[in-house]
């Protein structure tokens, strides 16, 4: 299995912040909130992972180079214009030629994707979202979920008298590759906004997997501050919250970019 960490966006909600390096990079315990999402990714047995790039790239590619230092080989893909979530993964087509795991780069999380994936071979799924709850939902996508986990309807965003669900797209997939084939190239596609809702239109299934770990998009000044707290609380409490030995860089690190 491969994995896609989506490290593209700007970050604008948490300027200034983010001035000076892309939201993936800031620090939680003590190092950047995408090291902790590939020691979790590592984990879990997926050690070949593609990060796209768009803002302040340079921060993110010389610090982990080509992450063997992390005991995994890191690509990287340079979007020249933002190309969505399901974009980025369609840029990378070639490279995603198995079962990936696409996880949003701005998610806190010590879940295990073990139980996940699980689900979606167990389903026989084409492609399988966690689910987590949220308390508003007009902030993200959310879906109709039936009771044998398949997902009915997502949307996105939804305003107050739209909402009919707290259960929302944690922004952590299972995908088959051959979902790609239903992304249009070279342009900006999303995941929740487009191709779950055009997957379900044309009769593919999507199922939804409740998920019941602590995960927290840091994508807010709040949130990311909530991180924090629960990041320090449970290190006084609890010393396995490290998520691995501390990395030595050496200065310069040989990054791999995906040819397309």
């Amino acid at each position: 299995m491969k994995a896609l960490i989506l490290a593209a966006g700007e970050g604008s909600r948490l300027r200034p912040l983010t001035l000076t390096r892309p939201k993936p990079m800031l620090p939680v315990g003590g190092r950047p909130l995408l090291e902790h999402i590939i020691l979790l990714l590592r984990r879990s047995g997926i050690t070949e992972i593609a990060i796209n790039l768009h803002y302040k790239p340079t921060a993110i590619s010389s610090y982990f180079g080509d992450g063997h230092l992390w005991g995994v080989h890191i690509t990287y893909s340079l979007e020249e214009t933002l190309l969505g979530s399901a974009g980025a993964a369609k840029r990378l087509q070639s490279y995603l030629n198995e079962t990936f795991v696409v996880f949003y780069g701005d998610l806190y999380t010590k879940m295990d994707l073990a139980p996940l994936v699980k689900f979606h071979y167990d389903h026989g799924s084409q492609i399988t979202v966690a689910l987590y709850e949220v308390d508003n939902p007009c902030d993200c996508g959310i879906v109709d979920l039936s009771p044998d986990g398949r997902i009915r309807r997502f949307v996105e965003k939804p305003s107050p008298d739209e909402v009919f669900s707290n259960l929302a797209n944690a922004g952590i997939y299972i995908v088959e590759p051959g979902i790609l084939d239903y992304v249009p190239p070279g342009q900006p596609y999303d995941f929740g906004r487009d191709l779950f809702p055009r997957l379900l239109d044309e009769g593919i299934e999507v199922w939804g997997y409740p998920i019941h770990d602590l995960l927290i998009d840091i994508g807010t000044p709040a949130k990311y501050e909530e991180v924090q707290r629960i990041f320090q609380g449970a290190q006084q409490g609890d010393e396995s919250v490290q998520t691995g030995a501390e990395v030595s860089r050496p200065e310069y690190l040989t990054p791999r970019w995906v040819q397309v």
